[in-house]
């Protein structure tokens, strides 16, 4: 049993244990903690559910935050013998960034608008220059100095004022994705007294430069109101302009593409609306583009005379269709883009004379340039076998070029202007890799492995070239596959550290994201989750067959709703793996869904299902990583989470570790890591990020035998 008084002895035990270690320079060994069983009964549906550690929800219970502590202290003395190797991977991956490096301009509103870092520093120094870019510089923002005496800054909803004189930005020092919202006047370069607290970073000026509207959040941390707030005025008198009563729905606020109008956007997993008013007139009453209906989705976006709508209206690959404004209702709603059942519509950029429409083909974004005169189109053409690739600031409408940033696996992400009249590609800025970064050096590929049900699921994976395929070479797999999110191929110069020592990094676009279209993601949900985890499965087996790798070199990785895939994996094939990490692991699905005082449940009922019902009940019971640890051999695990993390509760990893602990019939090492001071994305900071990640990588290079 681990108590606040016997934790600070163990801690005294691992200080003087440390201590005679590095006398005698012998391996650190330390009992792993063990949490006190407090068996609580949960009963629903005719059936009893026993949680031994249901009581780690308990924040602020000092037997938690020890017990959590203890095992921090237990991680840190059995990876003791590879520190310098950790310090060694974190130095040099903030060795390969820049440390005093600039973004791209980009022209709003008469300034031109960039951010850069400075050597040794955190976090960026927001700027502008007025006209052009050989005028004086004007720093707006320096989050360096925000983020003084503090452990976490987040700095997000940045807007400046129509007239270019202030500035509005959302704050968080907790991590719990709860902003106040702060305004500086830009002329005389002091911060306003205004403050608005508990709000979601999403914040928009109306065209009065005095009048703002913002989201709060509930206490359950839904977005649930957008309020108007008039500057020089204390937050108490701010005026109530909409409330979303439907505990599933969470709300944003955002300003149009041609500056006009003001929406607000209210979203559940299936349905949408979206409402708006004047931006010339905010104290008129929103009024919605199209009234809610169960199971439509749509979103607008207004230009010229019309406003410009995403839906899955009988398409279930969404299509884009106008409306006149005031007339905007489905039944007004005119094709520009028609469904089409191999192409997936995720957006568009509107321009005066043209528009880049977003689709994704066969698992891969593509851009299509479309001319509004006679609606021909042309697609940028991008060559490597799998890339991420999506728009960059646009903020002007009357530009000829549209910006884009483009990445592969062995591409550093590169930031282009592309003329939509003459076709001609300009590459401004490539992230630069320091050191001696070759991409020539790499090799990605695109593969498919086949599922139980016959689905073709793609595979991307990168590796150093004179990789052999001989059933010996360290392999990471990742995956994630819920909320229709889909994992682009992209460039990590930090993932160096594992291809440099000769791993191959594959990620698993499996059933639950969106790769391959709407079903791919509709597969993957509800009653159909199984297939995310058999995907993932089917593409380990493979890889192992293609002999790329075997399972004594195989490991897996995946966060948040990854690492609930990461849990049910383990608890299905524990022999396909070596070691797994689990970042944030979403893994107590049944007791998490099951109450909706914890953020996101509500809201996540559509892509869950909600176990009030039984059959969604007794379907979440037979795949829950924590309700399903038994008795048998799992892989090598290291589980992090964070002590203020909103989205997934830090108890769950917690309590899965304990669980695990108990049950598990191996001597693998099993570690919990837990970050006091941040959340769910872990640390803020533009090197700090890395030590996590030097953390994760030394994990598995210490079980693979990779150390020296």
């Amino acid at each position: 049993m681990i108590t606040f008084k016997n934790v600070i002895a163990v801690s005294l035990a691992s200080i003087l244990t440390c201590i005679s270690c590095q006398k005698s320079n012998k391996k650190i060994m330390i009992e792993a903690p063990d949490a006190k069983k407090i068996p609580k009964e949960i009963k629903i549906h005719g059936n009893t559910r026993i949680d031994d550690y249901y009581w780690f929800n308990q924040r602020e219970n000092p037997e938690v935050t020890a017990y959590l502590s203890a095992e921090n202290i237990f991680l840190e003395n059995k990876l003791a013998h590879v520190k310098e190797l950790r310090e060694k991977l974190y130095q040099e991956m903030v060795a390969r960034i820049r440390q005093t490096d600039m973004s791209v301009p980009y022209k709003s509103n008469g300034y031109y608008y960039y951010s850069r870092f400075e050597q040794g520093k955190e976090y960026p120094v927001y700027c502008r220059k007025e006209g052009n870019l050989e005028n004086t510089e004007i720093t707006i923002l320096d989050v360096n100095e925000l983020a003084k005496g503090t452990k976490y800054c987040d700095v997000g909803g940045f807007k400046v004022s129509p007239d270019n004189h202030l500035l509005v930005f959302a704050i968080d020092t907790i991590s719990r994705r709860q902003y106040t919202l702060q305004f500086k006047n830009l002329v005389t370069g002091k911060l306003l007294k205004d403050k608005v607290i508990n709000t979601s970073p999403g914040v928009v000026w109306a065209n009065d430069n005095k009048t703002v509207f913002y989201v709060v959040k509930d206490a359950s941390l839904r977005p649930f109101r957008v309020y108007r707030h008039t500057l020089g005025s204390n937050q108490s008198k701010d005026q109530l302009v909409f409330e979303e009563k439907d505990p599933a729905f969470n709300i944003f606020v955002f300003k149009s593409r041609s500056k006009k109008f003001i929406f607000i956007g209210s979203e559940s997993t299936t349905t949408s609306e979206y409402s708006y008013i004047d931006a010339d007139h905010p104290t008129d009453k929103f009024v919605a583009v199209q009234p809610r209906e169960s199971g439509l989705e749509y979103s607008a976006d207004h230009f010229g005379d019309y406003f410009y709508i995403r839906t899955n209206l009988q398409a279930k690959n969404f299509k884009f269709v106008k409306a006149k404004v005031g007339h905007s209702t489905k039944e007004n709603w005119t094709n520009l883009i028609p469904h089409r059942t191999d192409v997936l519509f995720e957006g568009a950029e509107l321009f005066n004379d043209y528009f880049a429409a977003l689709e994704r083909i066969n698992g891969l974004v593509k851009i299509r340039i479309i001319n509004w005169k006679n609606m021909n189109g042309h697609y940028i053409s991008f060559h490597d076998p799998a890339y991420a690739v999506y728009l960059s600031a646009n903020p002007e409408a009357d530009a000829e070029c549209i910006r884009y940033s483009y990445a592969s696996m062995t591409t550093p992400t590169s930031v282009f202007d592309y003329n939509m009249k003459t076709k001609e590609q300009k590459l401004l800025k490539q992230e630069e890799v320091m050191g001696d970064f070759d991409s020539k050096n790499y090799q990605s590929e695109r593969l498919y492995a086949t599922a139980y049900d016959g689905k073709k699921i793609p595979i991307s994976l990168v590796y150093r070239k004179g990789m052999k395929k001989n059933g010996k070479n360290p392999l990471l797999l990742y995956g994630y596959g819920s909320y229709g999110y889909s994992l682009d191929a992209g460039f990590n110069s930090s993932r160096l550290s594992l291809l440099d020592r000769g791993w191959i990094f594959a990620i698993a676009h499996v059933r639950g994201g969106e790769e391959l279209g709407r079903n791919w993601y509709e597969d993957g949900k509800l009653l159909n989750k199984k297939n995310t985890f058999n995907d993932f499965i089917a593409c380990s087996e493979f890889l192992i067959k293609q002999k790329f790798t075997t399972p004594d070199y195989l490991c897996a990785m995946g966060g948040s709703a990854g690492g609930l895939l990461m849990g049910a994996i383990v608890n299905m094939r524990p022999d396909l793996y070596k070691a797994v990490v689990a970042a944030v692991p979403f893994v107590d699905v049944v007791t998490t869904m099951l109450d909706e005082s914890i953020p996101l449940t509500t809201g996540e009922f559509d892509e869950w299902g909600n176990p009030k019902d039984k059959k969604y009940y007794d379907y979440m019971l037979s795949y829950s990583p924590y309700d399903n640890v038994k008795e048998q051999d799992y892989p090598a695990m290291l589980v992090t989470t964070g002590l203020h993390d909103s989205q997934v509760q830090y108890w769950e990893p917690a309590k899965w570790v304990a669980k695990l602990r108990d049950m598990k019939t191996d001597d693998n090492l099993l570690l919990l890591f837990t970050n006091m001071d941040t959340g769910h994305g872990g640390a803020s900071g533009r090197f700090e990020r890395y030590k996590e990640i030097a953390l994760e990588y030394v994990f598995l290079l210490d079980q693979l035998n990779m150390t020296k």
